[in-house]
């Protein structure tokens, strides 16, 4: 069972803030960049699904926590959605799509009952 005393151990949260970057980075050129609707929307996503991963952790309970577990994968599968428009418009190629693709599986997969203790309480991430 692991200690997990801040959010920045969580693997969630860490494997978002990689998706993060990689968002960032795909989105900062090319036609991308210039389309500002589906560039804020996409980066908008990903930011959701890290910081809820951050402030759940920062609640007081459980049941809280876990509530926004669920919120942040919502944002990853909505990160994962907008790669394929991403990809069917030209912005990305295959080879980044299945790049991008398959690090939002990885934190959608990530086991939600895997044990761990945070502070006092007993949590599940």
């Amino acid at each position: 069972m692991a200690i997990i005393r801040r959010f920045e151990d969580i693997d969630a949260w860490k494997k978002a803030r990689k998706l993060s970057r990689r968002i960032y980075r795909i989105t900062s050129a090319g036609d991308f960049e210039k389309d500002f609707r589906f560039r804020d929307q996409i980066r908008a996503a990903v930011i959701s699904a890290m910081s809820n991963v951050a402030e759940g952790f920062e609640r007081d309970g459980k049941k809280e926590f876990l509530q926004f577990l669920s919120i942040a994968k919502g944002s990853v599968g909505e990160v994962r959605s907008q790669l394929y428009v991403a990809l069917d418009i030209g912005y990305i190629d295959s080879e980044k799509f299945d790049e991008l693709y398959q690090l939002t599986l990885e934190i959608s997969r990530l086991p939600p009952a895997s044990s761990v203790i945070c502070g006092k309480h007993r949590m599940w991430v």
